[in-house]
């Protein structure tokens, strides 16, 4: 099949967008469509941003209701459109053409796209996802995301970033999974917030170091030195899983770094059930980089059994999940950090001086813990415990949830945390929502001004 160059920029070169193919003379509004997204993808390497030396990527993006596809291939020296893909691509971004208009107007964001269900990916999702961020948006502005790659202390950390609000809330996932699990979340608090969903150390598309702890404190301590990458000074700090056991501990390290916690079915130490420990003390997390298969059979039913109600997923939801963790877990060092991971998860001591429920009582920053009652992973009875410990907390049950609540019931959780970070004590929503408070008590009593009329100074939260 002929591929016909239909624009290329190339560094320090103009652009050289030649002649759409097949230019049409028809009239009607297919045809109008058909030219508006040739002219969007003939207009891509004029917008593109460049990308490091070594990178490549090759798109193919098929457009359902026109019947067509075109590729797209990036790399340090430029951006090349066809007006036909290769056989062989990295990433296929399926669409129809009024959704690939609006994203490339920024009128859309390609996870709102896919969370509405207006967009698929097969192949590398992170590059899917990627994609917009290579180009600027029309009048100059900038993309509405981005995937990029952050150096924090030794460990390189893949971070989706959007929105461009005054705070900022970093996003961790759980065991085995990635910043993908928050792709729903990224899109509903960008709006509000500048919004950070990164993979952690050993995960995903970030470095993978073959020795290290792999615990709480070592995870916690990769977020810290994220946060002085980016020059952020304080965030509110959500995780799933064991990113909510990496939440807490930074908010137990270094609490004068965290706004407020928003905890997702968190992975804590177990009380009971802890007859293993000599036996999983022997098991040595390295001996995984010895090559073994596990099949998508097996991870996909392992997927299904994480959810209270399957049935609320759309099935596609599976198929880029177990993709996305084979990909991964044909890395040895990748291996290497799950067994390692879930290891320290199991062998973490309860009690004692330095046990985990003794020190969770010292907890300085607002937290909210939602736990679902249907998981099979994180038992509901922490929730006592917690109680108990800090009675303050706020905690939240979902009725037929399961270990991911942000994938299964994202609207409630997504609606949960917004509220939850907006209202926090030292929140940029509540410190002017106790701004307008005092002047409305100062036009109603002159005597509040210096105080509230009872000997005392009001003091925002």
């Amino acid at each position: 099949m002929n591929r016909r160059l239909i624009g290329e920029l190339r560094t320090g070169t103009p652009v050289a967008a030649g002649r759409l193919p097949g230019a049409l003379t028809g009239a009607g509004p297919e045809a109008e469509r058909l030219r508006r997204v040739e002219g969007a993808f003939a207009s891509l390497p004029e917008r593109y941003l460049g990308a490091d030396p070594g990178f490549s990527a090759s798109y193919r993006i098929e457009l359902e209701d026109l019947g067509r596809g075109w590729g797209v291939e990036l790399d340090a020296d430029g951006c090349r459109v066809l007006d036909h893909p290769g056989r062989r691509t990295d990433t296929v971004i399926g669409t129809d053409s009024a959704t690939w208009l609006e994203l490339r107007e920024g009128d859309l964001s390609g996870l709102d796209a896919f969370r509405s269900r207006r967009l698929w990916a097969r192949g590398n999702l992170d590059l899917a996802v990627a994609f917009e961020g290579f180009f600027r948006l029309p009048n100059g502005r900038s993309p509405l995301l981005r995937i990029h790659e952050v150096r924090a202390g030794k460990a390189r950390i893949s971070t989706l970033s959007a929105g461009d609000g005054l705070e900022n809330v970093i996003l961790i996932h759980g065991l085995g999974g990635t910043k993908s699990s928050f792709y729903e979340t990224v899109s509903a608090l960008a709006k509000d917030y500048t919004v950070h969903a990164i993979d952690l150390p050993g995960f995903g598309a970030s470095s993978k170091p073959l020795i290290a702890p792999y615990d709480a404190p070592w995870f916690a301590r990769a977020v810290v030195r994220f946060m002085d990458a980016i020059d952020v000074r304080r965030a509110h700090v959500v995780g799933n899983s064991l990113g909510g056991r990496v939440a807490l501990e930074v908010g137990l390290t270094a609490p004068e770094r965290v706004r407020s916690l928003g905890l997702l079915t968190p992975s804590l130490a177990w009380r009971r059930h802890r007859g293993f420990v000599p036996i999983v003390k022997l098991l040595r997390p390295e001996l995984t980089v010895v090559p073994h298969t596990l099949t998508s059979t097996v991870v996909r039913r392992q997927f299904w059994s994480m959810f209270g109600r399957p049935e609320r997923l759309h099935p596609s939801v599976a198929d880029v999940a177990v993709e996305e963790f084979l990909a991964s877990y044909r890395d040895p060092r990748a291996r290497v950090a799950f067994s390692s991971a879930a290891r320290k998860i199991y062998l973490e001591e309860p009690d004692g001086p330095g046990g985990f429920w003794t020190r969770l009582a010292g907890l300085e920053p607002p937290a909210m813990f939602v736990w679902g009652d249907s998981d099979p992973l994180v038992p509901l009875a922490f929730s006592r415990y917690v109680s108990e410990i800090l009675p303050d907390a706020r905690q939240v049950v979902l009725d037929e949830c399961g270990h991911v609540p942000q994938v299964e019931l994202p609207e409630d959780t997504n609606g949960l945390l917004h509220h939850f970070i907006s209202t926090a004590p030292g929140a940029h929503r509540a410190r002017a929502a106790a701004r307008i408070g005092r002047a409305a008590r100062r036009l109603r009593d002159p005597r509040a001004a210096n105080g509230n009329g009872n000997g005392y100074r009001v003091r925002a939260a």
